[in-house]
């Protein structure tokens, strides 16, 4: 595993513990349990959901691991995503789409089920603002 690889799993780590500090997404989550396939300039990682908690990230790549959805872009783009205040495009996955940044793969209805929920999850790797004192 190199440093980007090991960066980006400490992130979805992150994710997972400020999630389970996060009742409201966990009540939006409840019905949620899926695999996601996250891919980030070729490499894999893969985010199990049950009912609404991440359970498992694991970095791929698998052809034995089933996902259900899919979203794909690159590692600047991903970093950009989550700058505390992202610049237009960057702000949401369909921003990355819309300016060819990103692509979304695999069960379209799913996603759509559960955007909030997913959208929401994704965003909680942005900085926290620190207030000024």
């Amino acid at each position: 595993m190199n440093a980007w690889e090991a960066k980006v799993i400490d992130t979805f780590k992150q994710i997972q513990t400020r999630l389970e500090a996060t009742p409201h997404l966990l009540r939006l989550g409840r019905l949620f349990s899926e695999t996601v396939l996250i891919e980030v300039g070729g490499d894999e990682f893969y985010l199990s959901f049950e009912k609404g908690h991440i359970v498992s990230v694991v970095e791929g790549p698998s052809r034995k691991t089933p996902w259900r959805f899919a979203l794909r872009t690159d590692a600047e783009a991903l970093n950009k995503f989550w700058e505390m205040r992202p610049e237009p495009g960057f702000h949401d996955i369909f921003g990355l789409v819309k300016i060819g940044r990103g692509r979304i793969d695999g069960d379209i209805l799913s996603l759509v089920k559960n955007l909030r929920f997913f959208k929401e999850v994704l965003t909680l790797a942005r900085a926290k603002e620190e207030l000024a004192a």
